[in-house]
């Protein structure tokens, strides 16, 4: 067992306001209730409850041999994932050096409303095969949209109508591979890390207003997405940072605890996995490893209960799917794998250089893996081994984005286009 004392961090900062231009282009669509949860939502990164989950997926009795391409339009670069909500479809892009919030019809593809702001941005020259487009998915809640642009501006629109509520700028220092994180929402607060490299700060905006509520700034964010849970009866954000995996108040801001994660710099772009009050976490060199945070005398701390060095996730974040836990390792040139999330144990490996990236959603005791390449495996979550169902090209460039599952709608976004696909 091995425990950790808790500290805190200073207090909140200031930001400034930002201006936009907001362009309508059509009219006449219904937006979707504020406050209600269609069940084929998808407000948010990995899906309803951040875990890549898909919302109301039934399978068909038969796959299809093909799945079939319902529109596909030129939206601009990035990696950022659509959300869904109601009828609308919302995504965050770059075009010609501004960053573009955008609300397309779900059914059709057309656009109902575009809001631009400038947005410079130097690309670190290890950035460049990856482009300048945003990372970060948008996140829906309570009739507005957050946003995390490319070189940390934080934005927040009127879901109906696009229009700028309010905005913090970029940080002076920018983080190395731009930013990578998608924000997080819970009770009236949004949660971004905003800053660089060994610097910057968690920090919980008011919803409405953007006010500062805290920041925590013990050390600088990394590229992956928090979470937010109740663990052993506090409510906390669990994020990965620079060099540490941290569970802070959400309401105080205050650390909880803190477990050291030295990964390389551009690899800790992992979403914490949380499991029956287990937090699961891995990064390139760092293998994958579970552990219990919990409070003692009055005294935060963990324990470590598993870690194993024979696969590691780099980029990908993994499902898990009863016991089991699916993901893509990085070794070997990427292969899929299954482990066991009670005791770390690998249950199977797949083929060897599968794909360079691979992104996992789950439905049910179905598994859908896009690799980079365009090809999306649908998969049965075996804990025998790799149960291929059919696979199907979805793009013409490269997929790195995770894509967005809707009832039996796939929502696709490759280097430059969306498109809607479905499995009917």
């Amino acid at each position: 067992m091995k425990m950790r004392d808790t500290h805190h961090g200073p207090g909140p900062r200031t930001t400034l306001m930002k201006a936009t231009l907001v362009i309508a282009l059509a009219t006449g669509f219904a937006a979707p209730a504020a406050g209600q949860s269609a069940p084929r939502d998808a407000r948010q990164w990995r899906g309803p409850n951040r875990d890549g989950s898909a919302s109301a997926f039934a399978a068909p009795k038969t796959w299809p041999d093909a799945l079939a391409l319902k529109w596909k339009v030129d939206v601009g670069e990035g990696y950022a994932s659509p959300v869904v909500v109601g009828n609308r479809l919302y995504t965050l892009t770059r075009q010609n050096g501004e960053e573009v919030m955008m609300a397309l019809d779900a059914e059709t593809g057309r656009t109902i409303w575009q809001t631009r702001y400038a947005a410079p941005y130097k690309m670190n020259p290890a950035t460049k095969a990856h482009g300048e487009g945003p990372k970060s998915t948008p996140l829906y809640e309570d009739g507005k949209l957050y946003t995390l642009g490319i070189s940390g501006i934080v934005s927040a629109f009127e879901a109906s109508n696009g229009k700028l509520l309010w905005q913090k700028p970029a940080p002076p220092v920018a983080p190395i591979f731009g930013t990578g994180m998608s924000p997080v929402a819970d009770r009236g607060l949004v949660i971004v890390h905003v800053g660089g490299h060994n610097q910057g700060a968690l920090t919980a905006f008011d919803a409405n207003t953007g006010a500062v509520k805290w920041a925590w700034t013990g050390d600088g964010p990394g590229y992956g997405s928090p979470m937010v849970a109740d663990l052993d009866g506090t409510r906390q954000v669990i994020t990965i940072t620079q060099k540490k995996v941290v569970g802070v108040d959400v309401a105080t801001g205050l650390l909880l605890w803190e477990r050291p994660f030295v990964a390389r710099a551009d690899t800790n772009s992992f979403t914490p996995i949380i499991h029956d009050g287990t937090v699961i976490v891995s990064a390139h060199d760092a293998g994958v490893s579970a552990f219990r945070p919990m409070k003692r005398n009055n005294q935060w701390g963990y324990d470590m209960l598993w870690e194993t060095t024979d696969v590691e996730m780099k980029l990908s974040s993994p499902v898990v799917v009863g016991d089991t836990l699916f993901g893509f390792s990085q070794k070997n040139s990427g292969q899929y794998f299954a482990l066991d999330v009670r005791t770390g144990k690998v249950l199977w490996l797949g083929k060897v250089r599968e794909a360079t990236h691979t992104s996992l959603l789950k439905a049910g005791d179905l598994l859908f893996l896009l690799n980079d390449d365009a090809e999306l495996t649908v998969a049965r979550s075996s804990r025998s081994g790799f149960e291929p169902l059919h696979k199907y090209v979805v793009a013409e460039s490269a997929t790195w984005a995770l894509p967005t599952l809707s009832g039996n709608r796939l929502f696709v976004k490759d280097l430059t286009t969306l498109a809607l696909w479905t499995m009917d």
